[in-house]
């Protein structure tokens, strides 16, 4: 019976609208990646970024080459994270690859050569509309995320700043690749749309999340928050309707990125805990936005 139930929350209805997303995600990057991206020798960090200056300079497949750097990268966050990534980031990784090889076979040009600027804003728009279907589905793209997640485990870089150098590293290795700085300039702009489309999509603008979390075990939840995110937090107790005991419970503010990660730890930790997050239009204090005499 146990495993009659299983087969049903695998095939629910959820799962399925969960997998639709990851593919329409994958598909929607891999557009980026093929028609605008790689075309135009614009670099917008992770693996693929990788993946597109090896292709530009020995010729390999820009799809088959992040696939092959994807794969170690999952060994390795196994090894030192432990098996928490589940088979819908894996499964996105590898139809994103997959999806690049098909679409640049098909020779499509949809940009004249001088319009890079355009290339780089649609890139970032793609991409950003791609990775926000993908997060949105409980997923991440794997690559970068799970070396932020390794770094970070050894050392005292919050994700988040350990990202942002990954990412910039990558652009640099394509500026100096391909001898050219303004490569470099496109790569920004493409990154900064990425993330501003990801926050619009996945919470309508807002980039900071205040989330309340309910766990019987709050003690590893807190330690990650404390030390994997680098993050505070305060504690409430409140007492449960249905059998009147005691609960703690944690507030904590996190980014974008930093709320994907927090939901695959609670997840690992206690899948039955409870996790409200709401939209933050401003953080004030310690770690964010400074309080200045005009916002008072």
């Amino acid at each position: 019976m146990a495993i009659f139930d299983r087969k049903i929350k695998f095939f629910s209805l959820r799962n399925l609208k969960n997998y639709l997303q990851i593919v329409f995600g994958a598909i929607i990057m891999a557009c980026a990646y093929a028609f605008f991206a790689d075309p135009f020798k614009i670099i917008p960090g992770g693996v693929f970024g990788i993946s597109i200056i090896l292709h530009h300079l020995f010729g390999f497949s820009t799809g088959t080459v992040g696939l092959i750097l994807n794969i170690p990268i999952f060994i390795l966050g196994i090894i030192f994270l432990g098996p928490k990534f589940g088979i819908k980031t894996f499964v996105g990784t590898i139809l994103t690859s997959l999806f690049i090889n098909f679409l640049e076979k098909l020779h499509i040009v949809l940009l004249k050569p001088d319009e890079v600027m355009l290339a780089a804003v649609i890139s970032g728009v793609l991409i950003g509309l791609g990775l926000a279907l993908i997060f949105r589905a409980g997923a991440t793209t794997g690559g970068s995320d799970i070396i932020g997640q390794i770094l970070n485990k050894y050392t005292a870089i919050p994700i988040g700043q350990l990202l942002i150098m990954i990412d910039s590293v990558v652009v640099l290795s394509g500026m100096i690749a391909f001898h050219n700085i303004s490569l470099a300039f496109y790569a920004l702009i493409t990154l900064f749309i990425t993330g501003k489309v990801v926050d619009a999509v996945m919470f309508g603008g807002s980039y900071r999340k205040a989330v309340f979390i309910i766990s019987d075990r709050h003690r590893e939840i807190r330690e990650k928050i404390l030390h994997n995110l680098k993050r505070g937090g305060t504690y409430f107790i409140g007492k449960g309707m249905f059998q009147g005991k005691d609960k703690n419970i944690i507030y904590t503010v996190v980014n974008r990125r930093e709320l994907s990660v927090l939901q695959q730890f609670i997840k690992d930790i206690d899948p039955n805990a409870f996790i409200t997050v709401f939209e933050s239009r401003e953080i004030f204090g310690e770690g964010f936005k400074p309080i200045k005499e005009e916002d008072i």
